[in-house]
């Protein structure tokens, strides 16, 4: 294989794929990426065998074949080499020369008939989304969903596709059991009549992450995105992400989310968001508890610690009903008010132990529920 390549057109391909390689050694042939010279340019894969990325570059190719080098090792370099062209020439034991200017580097890899193959996608079936649109829910559902969660199901985000003729819209679920964020918005135009009317699927967080770094890129194409049984697909300007699904059963979010009702305070995100910060600086122990009262027109914060002492801070708010005392994780909270855009946003709970739903006016698809905690 001998190939020539720009340096920032591989520099490209090498950061997309970073996050998809295996960073535990349990294979160690999962911690490279695999580089195929074909006709028509450089294909860069890596795969974690649940998650799987493919894509093709630019690139002059003298002579055909393939090798898998260390991901990490390759981008290091690349990375401070000088703009300009690259060459990338393997031999039959699999080193690999990289030479650049007056730079040479020669890389040990390991044989290409070794990489795991990703598994072959049919074309058919994907549905165009908006970019834009799947980016603003991955953002907003995120952040609640489990990291390392005992119960495996909360690591990933409920997808539920609807496709119309009319419409097609997208819903994404988070959860940890401690938080449940919920949003959802129309993506694209009329469904395709070949798509089932409703597609749920359970993809990892990890999965999740990934497409929105590929949608952060920007870029004209429209994504498209598709499941078969087993398999999430999502295809982006020659790129190629594929992921497997969870299985198992997505709790009953539904239940959790209470309904609309009377015990609703207004406050500014701003506001709230600084003087929660402020008032956890002195909260006790890793839960970062702070108390919170609803009060007539106003919203009081307190936290306190044996070691360090308390804080208090109170704030104007729209509220009209009885006073309820309530505590929170403030970190929860934050995250929450992290991904909502509104200059208002409004909290709302029966009582001091029930959930807590926080929505904005201005994206009535979103809605974020808290558990208390008692302080």
């Amino acid at each position: 294989m001998k190939v020539r390549i720009e340096r920032d057109e591989l520099l490209t391909g090498l950061q997309r794929v970073q996050g998809v390689v295996e960073k535990r050694n349990t294979m160690p042939i999962l911690s490279n990426i695999l580089l195929e010279a074909k006709q028509d340019g450089v294909e860069i894969v890596a795969t974690d065998l649940e998650i799987g990325m493919r894509g093709l570059y630019k690139g002059t190719v003298l002579s055909t074949g393939g090798v898998t080098i260390s991901a990490r090792k390759l981008f290091e370099i690349v990375k401070e080499l000088p703009p300009g062209d690259i060459e990338l020439t393997a031999t039959d034991n699999n080193w690999t020369t990289i030479q650049a200017g007056k730079s040479q580097f020669k890389v040990v890899g390991l044989p290409s008939s070794e990489y795991p193959a990703l598994p072959t996608i049919e074309r058919e079936g994907l549905t165009p989304l908006s970019g834009e649109g799947l980016l603003e829910l991955i953002r907003k559902t995120l952040f609640a969903a489990g990291d390392n969660d005992a119960r495996y199901i909360l690591n990933g985000l409920l997808v539920t596709l609807v496709a119309t003729d009319k419409k097609t819209s997208l819903r994404l679920v988070g959860t940890d059991g401690h938080r449940l964020a919920v949003a959802e918005q129309e993506v694209g135009k009329a469904g395709n009549k070949s798509v089932p009317q409703e597609m749920k699927a359970i993809i990892p967080k990890k999965a999740a992450h990934e497409i929105r770094h590929l949608l952060e890129e920007g870029g004209e194409a429209e994504p498209l995105i598709g499941f078969s049984k087993n398999l999430m697909i999502f295809r982006k300007s020659g790129l190629l992400l594929t992921s497997r699904l969870m299985e198992g059963n997505y709790p009953n979010y539904q239940q959790v989310i209470p309904k609309e009702s009377g015990k609703k305070i207004s406050v500014s995100r701003s506001e709230l968001e600084s003087a929660l910060r402020r008032v956890s600086v002195l909260a006790k122990d890793k839960a970062s508890a702070v108390k919170i009262t609803f009060a007539s027109g106003q919203m009081m914060l307190f936290s306190s610690s044996p070691d360090y002492g308390e804080a208090t801070e109170e704030l104007p708010a729209r509220y009209e009903g009885e006073t309820i005392n309530t505590g929170f994780n403030a970190r929860y909270l934050l995250d929450a008010f992290n991904v909502m855009d509104g200059e208002t946003i409004s909290l709302q709970m029966e009582t001091p132990l029930s959930p807590c739903l926080i929505q904005e006016p201005e994206s009535p698809g979103f809605k974020c529920v808290v558990m208390p905690i008692k302080v």
